[in-house]
């Protein structure tokens, strides 16, 4: 049964000009305050069909000043997003026009929506659960195809449904433990039941460890991999910004130190999505302006999941070479030995005793030689070749990793708990209590406050 709500309205659509702007209205009242903004001969929308579009004016009803020709959709409740009557007004794209229409519309009854307020709403009303409710923002965020299916997957409800059946075995499990213990049929029923807790709590534990080893992928497919290309100045770093996003965002020149600043961008490279950070190349500078540079950098460095480091092998490695390769040691990373297409200088051997062969790749920049296999050794070293199953089911919301880890930890007590002879009413206690650390994940026992607090998050109008 859906909860009542007074009625919202805000506006979906990014601010900014466009083809069309989106003013949404949500509640008991919606189909009511439409109308008295809405404007097409004797037609009134609480009066048409569901899930059906109209074209009119939205007016100013006190003084029947028309303010936009708009094509409106009318949705009945509950076969809508949030469950309740929904109103969209479709007006011309544009700063005014749509700020206006949504003004109208709050004078005429309407409330100003909250972030998130149509997708709490949306959970609260019982359509989605809370996992596909942060699934709804993962979609807007994505950068990349893999990270929009992964998304879309949990939207869909991919993970609800496992999360709702592991706890279903929890619960079945825990109802056998009550029966055994309020009416024992035979004599060694603490002992059977010992076993019992232990076998689901191994078997739902294997599980949960299954799909937290999806954890590091997931995260990098949802957030992208940091990923700074670090080096001297003049190596090409700028240049392989470039022809990784395919535009030039980044100025090259023949000058040293062209790059005084980070530079951050998204690209998917072989379905790995990479927070690209060209930085200020590496040295000693007496410049104000580039030492800044220089120390972001070093910044970008220590945050890097991976790093690209870039030699240019038609010279000698320098001292400041061999200082990279030191400060970048024990991170993932790939060398890349740019401007092959001119006479090496380089010493291979001498390269070999800082870093493995296998992590280097040669590249030319200017004709965009070797870039296919730099892309290929990105995808191996965390994909392993491979950007996961179409239809695997991925954990990437840092929220739902801890609460699998916490859960894993109660399977622990629960087996540990047996082991060392402790009473099955408070081994039951753990298991409860993983019970409900699963249902935090869906929703179905979370604080008002954790739920006040997440769709704060989302953006004002979805």
């Amino acid at each position: 049964m859906a909860i009542e709500f007074d009625t919202i309205a805000a506006i979906s659509t990014p601010p900014g000009e466009g083809g069309i702007g989106i003013v949404r209205i949500s509640g008991d009242e919606a189909l009511e305050i439409a109308d008295r903004v809405y404007q097409a001969g004797k037609k009134e929308l609480s009066k048409q069909k569901t899930h059906t579009i109209h074209y009119g004016h939205i007016v100013n009803p006190k003084t029947d000043t028309q303010i936009d020709e708009v094509m409106v959709t009318v949705m009945r409740a509950p076969k809508t997003y949030t469950r309740e009557d929904v109103v969209e007004i479709n007006t011309h794209g544009g700063i005014v026009a749509v700020n206006k229409v949504l003004e109208t519309v709050l004078h005429n009854g309407a409330r100003l929506a909250e972030p998130g307020e149509f997708t709490k709403r949306a959970f609260l009303n019982g359509r989605i659960d809370l996992s596909q409710a942060e699934a709804v923002m993962d979609v807007i965020r994505a950068k990349t195809d893999k990270a929009m299916h992964m998304a879309v997957t949990q939207l869909d409800g991919n993970l609800s449904h496992l999360i709702k059946n592991l706890r279903q075995e929890i619960l079945g499990t825990l109802a056998q433990v009550e029966v055994n213990i309020d009416y024992p049929e035979y004599d060694d029923v603490e002992e059977m039941t010992s076993k019992l807790l232990v076998e689901k709590a191994k078997e739902v534990k294997a599980q949960v460890e299954a799909l937290l080893e999806t954890a590091g992928q997931g995260k990098i497919l949802r957030e992208g991999l940091a990923t700074a290309i670090i080096g001297r100045p003049n190596v090409g770093k700028s240049s392989l910004l470039n022809v990784l996003l395919k535009e030039e965002k980044a100025i090259v020149t023949e000058i040293a130190g062209t790059t005084r600043d980070v530079i951050e961008e998204y690209v998917s490279v072989k379905g790995v999505p990479l927070r690209l950070i060209d930085t200020a190349g590496i040295r000693e500078t007496e410049d104000i302006v580039e030492r800044i540079g220089v120390e972001r950098s070093r910044k970008a460095l220590s945050d890097a999941d991976l790093v690209l480091l870039v030699f240019n092998q038609s010279e000698p490695l320098t001292e400041e070479d061999k200082l990279l390769l030191e400060a970048t040691d024990g991170h993932h990373r790939i060398i890349i030995l740019n401007k092959m297409d001119l006479e090496n200088r380089l010493d291979f051997d001498e390269l070999k005793t800082y870093v493995d062969a296998d992590s280097i790749v040669q590249t030319s920049i200017i004709t965009e030689a070797g870039l296919n296999e730099l892309e290929a050794k990105i995808a191996e070293l965390f994909f392993a070749g491979n950007t996961g199953e179409k239809d695997a089911t991925y954990v990437s919301n840092i929220r739902h990793i801890a609460l699998l880890n916490e859960t894993s930890g109660a399977f622990d007590d629960v087996i540990e708990g047996i082991k060392m002879g402790m009473p099955v009413d408070l081994v039951q206690i753990d298991m409860t209590r993983a019970w409900d650390l699963l249902g935090e994940i869906t929703g179905d026992s979370v604080q008002d406050e954790l739920i006040t607090q997440l769709f704060s998050q989302f953006c004002l109008g979805k």
